[in-house]
């Protein structure tokens, strides 16, 4: 099968798929329980096999709720990688709420846009931690955008106020790295293709990934840290994105993971 016929039959799958998944979702979200979880969770399973997504697991989400994941982010593939092994609702950018199709899956996913502009900072806040209290789970990309994959961007220690909710969410720290590509190893010059980043269209970057054979990510899901661990969100931001960077970095590199280093205590400094 070439390239060009893969593309379009993934577009036709997608479409078939997403559409009565769509309803279904819709039903869910009418109804007590964590239906509209599972079968979110369900739904972005279905599309990561239709994509060629081969996903692998290190490390268990914690049945502990609520729970604040916190990823790093490179491509919209990282959507489909997560919705499918994390029961939990993404935050996005308040412009994605305007796009068409894209938004009407990301509102039935229960996502929460937000624009982080002062005027609105207080209700966005509200809406996060109304939801933590329901005790919904929130996926978070502190990078505040994508990169190119061959690095972590600087975490934005603002996205992570949240972390003080009065729910007192656990952190779980999910590191994910792009590692192979029709069977092979990813290598450096081939990281900006699978990416999304930059002014790059969702249009324009189909093309690079939606015509190979599949793509292996490999996800790495630290153990919980249970709230008020930090003395700050900005001591655990500077832990969370040095612990993220060297993840992603021996993944990237084929290297063995180390160890989850042991938790400090309120002050900040190692028990």
């Amino acid at each position: 099968m070439t390239g060009n016929i893969r593309m379009a039959l993934r577009l036709l799958l997608m479409l078939g798929w997403t559409l009565p998944c769509m309803v279904i979702q819709a039903v869910c979200l009418a109804l007590p329980g964590r239906a509209k979880v599972r079968f979110a969770q369900f739904y972005w399973r279905g599309a990561a096999r239709i994509m060629g997504l081969r996903i692998k697991i290190q490390g268990q989400v914690t049945p502990y709720r609520p729970v604040l994941f916190i990823a790093n982010h490179c491509t919209w593939l990282d959507i489909i990688v997560l919705g499918a092994t994390l029961p939990g609702c993404f935050v996005a950018k308040g412009d994605i709420a305007h796009w068409p199709f894209i938004s009407w899956i990301a509102k039935l996913g229960r996502t929460i846009f937000v624009s982080r502009a002062k005027a609105t900072l207080e209700r966005e806040r509200g809406a996060l931690e109304g939801r933590l209290a329901a005790g919904d789970n929130i996926i978070l990309f502190p990078e505040g955008t994508t990169s190119d994959g061959t690095r972590i961007l600087p975490f934005q220690s603002s996205f992570l106020a949240i972390a003080a909710a009065p729910s007192k969410p656990a952190i779980q720290l999910v590191t994910l790295v792009y590692d192979e590509l029709d069977g092979l190893p990813v290598l450096r010059r081939d990281r900006p293709e699978i990416s999304w980043y930059g002014d790059m269209t969702m249009a324009a970057h189909y093309p690079r990934i939606g015509g190979r054979k599949s793509i292996g990510a490999s996800l790495i899901i630290d153990p919980p840290i249970p709230a008020g661990t930090y003395a700050s969100r900005k001591i655990l931001s500077t832990i969370l994105q040095a612990r993220l960077e060297a993840m992603a970095a021996a993944l990237r590199q084929g290297r063995p993971v180390a160890a989850a280093p042991s938790l400090p205590d309120k002050t900040g400094q190692d028990v």
